[in-house]
């Protein structure tokens, strides 16, 4: 014990009941105070911005792709498995952190009130705990992985709500067909004043051709999408070769702000998440760890 100079000769008269003070003080040889024990490192996936993704969540993300691939009927090799999973906790950890740099936090009320409600979907507390040991958590990693699975959600969730509900879209007709020379005697019958709806719907009676209203980014042949959006209503394209084969392409009509279908919009939220994720990435310091 350390005791300031002036306080020890009171404290030893009433420890002894003594009345004379002794005129020598004892040595009194400080207690080293011992070192905090190093904390162990928590073996890492990956560090992503200096976080890091604990080994530990690998394994049990890894364990559940495989075992939703083994229940679906789908397969990949160990590597794809790898990317896939690695590519999840990336991405959530990147969408976490953004979230609480935008102020947003997962407080210990929040995050016992979604467990609470996992516990009452899964059947009871049993079912959780089930769940929990069955997915390769334990109770303070499955916390952590909800907390961050949580943060994340809310970031995506700001991403792609700011989506807008309208884009400039087209709304084209179109003739396919499988051979080249056929194509081209359409087009030749189109520029002698042929109707192209009159041979849209020769070659698909059921819609005439009608490829709806749709936006940049959509098609799978981005040809016909180019041709469709460099013309204006009325016009139609040239022969424009495909994969599927080849195709004739005609305006119907053109909305600088035309409200995108479900489908669509799905995927423009789809495609501003997956672009506001690679930027992350690409300016992030991400260092993977597994093997």
């Amino acid at each position: 014990m350390l005791i300031r100079k002036g306080l020890f000769p009171l404290l030893l008269i009433l420890l002894t009941g003594c009345s004379v003070i002794s005129s020598v003080q004892p040595t009194i040889t400080p207690t080293p105070t011992p070192m905090p024990p190093t904390p162990t490192p928590v073996p890492a996936a990956a560090v992503v911005n200096g976080e890091i993704i604990p080994l530990a969540d690998y394994s049990a993300s890894l364990q559940q792709l495989q075992a939703a691939q083994n229940e679906t009927g789908k397969s990949s090799t160990p590597d794809e498995q790898k990317k896939m999973v690695l590519d999840d906790l990336i991405s959530q950890v990147l969408l976490a952190q953004a979230a609480e740099q935008e102020g947003h936090a997962i407080d210990d009320a929040a995050l016992k009130a979604k467990i609470d409600d996992l516990t009452s979907s899964l059947g009871g507390q049993d079912k959780l705990a089930g769940w929990i040991i069955a997915n390769g958590y334990n109770e303070e990693s499955f916390k952590s992985a909800l907390k961050r699975s949580m943060l994340a959600a809310w970031q995506r969730d700001q991403l792609i709500t700011a989506v807008p509900k309208t884009a400039d879209q087209v709304h084209p007709r179109q003739i396919l067909v499988l051979h080249e020379q056929t194509a081209n005697d359409l087009y030749a019958q189109l520029q002698a004043g042929a109707d192209f709806a009159t041979l849209a719907l020769r070659y698909d009676p059921l819609t005439g051709g009608d490829l709806g209203w749709f936006p940049r980014g959509v098609l799978t042949q981005p040809a016909v999408e180019d041709a469709a959006f460099s013309l204006k209503p009325g016009e139609y394209s040239s022969v424009i070769p495909t994969s599927f084969g080849y195709q004739l392409v005609q305006v119907i009509d053109r909305d600088p702000a035309h409200p995108l279908s479900p489908e669509a919009l799905r995927s423009a939220q789809q495609k501003a998440l997956e672009d506001w994720i690679t930027s992350q990435e690409a300016s992030a310091s991400i260092q993977l760890q597994v093997p």
